[in-house]
């Protein structure tokens, strides 16, 4: 199983990223896909949630209405959409799946919100 994360950079408060996660090593439509964040200091946490047909989603209290989860089964790819940013969103941002008990990380993008 790998993960590879990419489109985290420097963005100015209320612009926008869009990050993605290329999978591969498993077939990618069976599994839900999830991702994290960790900021300095902070422990990791949960950002969003999709399932594996993509038709139900969740988010924390913090990034909803402005952060979208979407997949790309063809594509084997997972996004996250981040709009309105915010200094607070600064982390780096991972990509999760679990596969029969067994946990998956990518290596992370870094995202900073900074004027």
């Amino acid at each position: 199983v790998q993960l590879v994360e990419s489109g985290g950079g420097l963005v100015q408060p209320g612009g926008s990223l869009r990050l993605s996660c290329a999978a591969s090593g498993f077939t990618f439509s069976n599994y839900g896909m999830n991702w994290y964040r960790q900021a300095p200091g902070k422990v990791r946490e949960l950002v969003a949630v999709l399932t594996s047909a993509g038709g139900s989603t969740n988010y924390a209290d913090s990034v909803k209405g402005r952060f979208t989860i979407s997949r790309d089964n063809a594509k084997n790819t997972v996004y996250l959409q981040m709009n309105s940013l915010k200094p607070e969103d600064t982390a780096v941002y991972y990509c999760n799946l679990y596969i029969r008990g067994s946990e998956y990380w990518g290596q992370g993008t870094q995202v900073t919100v900074s004027s």
